[in-house]
């Protein structure tokens, strides 16, 4: 059997994702195409009316693409006549398996299923991906293949580094001011905290390697990705294993006061483009003092070009900042002219779960979920330092999910009972997905809905109890959660999680946020439809780097804003 046939008996039994796929197709048969010329206003207004429909139970996606035609042709109308050969950015035909260009086609697809598999368990993305970004990725790739491991230049690369690195090395072994752009320059990520932190700040990461031109390599301290993700870059690996030989000693163990971090180096008057590597120390408690916080101030990122190595540790998804950058600012407007859709595209490119993860994810939604017309995914949290009962929890869930009309009301669940609702049209099957470290809530919301014999079924993947973010296995039922949450038509998530970040990302949709409990209750309001389905930086720059003094960063570029569910964070939007 080919593998078209193949994919198409797998889904055969599955009547609602058939569904919805052949309604995507036909309202996507023509993708939505922004062009710079007069003559297409008619195609775009076409697109926004077919792709305004709505595809959420709550109508919160009602104007979303519409909203982003008018936007990316308004970023068109700003570009002062600067026409391009093609296209400036393409809503992906629901049946490219290489997402409109995101992803390179050279993989065989037998070594990571979920990469070209994805598309067709997700909602098809009606969020625009501009050319400009489809060629830097391209470019990215082909660097990566150059200056990976294992590549003749990167061996090159870390024996200069170890000659620049050694206790009695010579200032000529120093970096030149053309050596990064003669050779290969570096970022290597550090992990820290969760795997939803890990997600986020490697895309952070990326971000910042493709628009300095370096590569990105993950530092996979005691096998924290093992199984975990496929290779994303053709040709080539991203990890850098544990070496005893390699220059940068202790590498998993840098703090901000180490003499090679780039704190140290500014309190000491010193440029940092002299330096063969520093260490960039982004965690949350790098705001007590400026220096830190000058990685993203313009002089500095000038000077940071000339540094070969860079080794970074971060707790937070800091792609806002990279926008608060004048340098870049360019760059990544050309890659991204809606800004909330950052995460959603690098997410999809970078992240594809392996076949164990994969397999996992698939087995549990062809089991509980594809037969659904509707699947809603639900993510809960609860955090140390916003103490709330479970069972004021779980009813600030059901008034969220019922007010919105995401879940039935019981009354409601009672008259699906009878096989018809008011129009007398079959009742809707809806799948619920509950993602929690405890049982409690997908059990009362099943228990609330079976003994109404409603149409709606709800189930839970796993019940872990608590993080255990060091463990393989704790790591991949995690991952294999997040997926299948991004499988979903409609998603409620927790207030700061990075967790529902992933999930909310990688689906591309506004998530209905539950809000933060105060004095252990839940809110009058029990949730909000996010303006962005980007994550929140928690703890941006407080410096501003223009007056040389705090500032606050939410208040200084249009399409940066505080965040809705961590006030003190900021995060992109259109």
């Amino acid at each position: 059997m080919d593998q078209n046939k193949a994919i198409r008996s797998h889904l055969s039994p599955c009547r609602g994702l058939e569904a919805r796929r052949r309604w995507y197709r036909a309202a996507a048969a023509r993708p939505t195409v922004l062009v710079v010329a007069a003559s297409v206003a008619a195609a775009l207004l076409m697109a926004g009316v077919l792709f305004g429909v709505r595809l959420t139970p709550s109508g919160g996606n009602s104007t979303w693409v519409s909203a982003g035609v008018r936007d990316v042709l308004k970023a068109v109308s700003n570009q002062n006549g600067q026409g391009t050969a093609g296209p400036l950015a393409t809503v992906p035909d629901p049946g490219d398996r290489l997402l409109g260009g995101l992803l390179a086609p050279e993989f065989d697809e037998s070594s990571c299923l979920s990469r070209y598999r994805a598309a067709l368990y997700r909602r098809p993305s009606v969020h625009a991906i501009s050319s400009h970004l489809v060629s830097a990725l391209r470019r990215y790739e082909s660097l990566h293949r150059r200056c990976g491991p294992g590549t003749p230049a990167y061996a090159r690369a870390v024996e200069r580094l170890r000659a620049a690195a050694a206790p009695n090395a010579s200032a000529a072994a120093a970096p030149s001011s053309s050596s990064s752009a003669a050779g290969c320059s570096y970022l290597v990520w550090n992990p820290i905290e969760g795997l939803g932190n890990h997600i986020l700040t490697i895309t952070s990461g990326f971000l910042y390697a493709l628009l300095t031109d370096r590569v990105l390599l993950l530092h996979s301290s005691g096998g924290a990705l093992d199984d975990l993700f496929c290779e994303p870059f053709p040709g080539s690996t991203w990890i850098l294993e544990e070496d005893e030989s390699f220059p940068i000693l202790g590498m998993g163990h840098l703090t901000a006061g180490h003499h090679a971090s780039l704190r140290s180096v500014l309190r000491r008057g010193e440029d940092p483009g002299g330096a063969p590597w520093l260490y960039v120390h982004l965690r949350h408690d790098y705001r007590k003092v400026h220096q830190d916080q000058q990685f993203f101030c313009d002089d500095v990122q000038a000077q940071l070009r000339r540094v070969p190595w860079l080794v970074f540790q971060s707790d937070n998804y800091f792609v806002p900042g990279l926008f608060l950058v004048p340098g870049l600012e360019r760059e990544l407007q050309r890659m991204f002219p809606r800004r909330d859709v950052v995460f959603h595209h690098l997410g999809r490119y970078l992240f594809h779960p392996s076949n164990t993860v994969w397999g996992m994810a698939t087995r549990y939604h062809d089991e509980y979920y594809a037969k659904a017309d509707e699947r809603v995914g639900i993510q809960v949290r609860r955090f140390r330092w916003a103490p709330i009962s479970a069972d004021e929890l779980y009813g600030q869930i059901l008034n969220c999910s019922q007010r919105e009309g995401i879940l039935p009301v019981p009354a409601a669940a009672a008259t699906a009972a009878g096989g018809s609702n008011d129009g007398g049209q079959p009742a809707k099957q809806k799948a619920v997905l509950v993602v929690s470290l405890h049982g409690e809530y997908s059990e009362k919301l099943r228990e609330l809905y079976q003994k109404n014999g409603s149409a709606v079924s709800v189930h839970q993947p796993t019940q872990l109890g608590a993080q255990r973010s060091g463990e393989q296995q704790h790591n991949q039922k995690a991952l294999a959660e997040m997926v299948l949450l991004s499988f979903s038509d409609a998603v409620v998530t927790t207030a700061v999680s990075t967790f529902g970040y992933v999930g909310q990302g990688l689906a591309g949709l506004r998530p209905w946020v539950l809000l933060t409990p105060v004095d252990g209750k839940a809110p009058d309001t029990p949730c909000r439809h996010a303006a962005t389905m980007e994550p929140c930086f928690h703890a941006p720059p407080n410096y501003d780097c223009r007056a040389r003094a705090n500032g606050d960063v939410g208040r200084i570029v249009r399409h940066i804003r505080h965040c809705e569910d961590f006030p003190q964070g900021v995060q992109l939007v259109e």
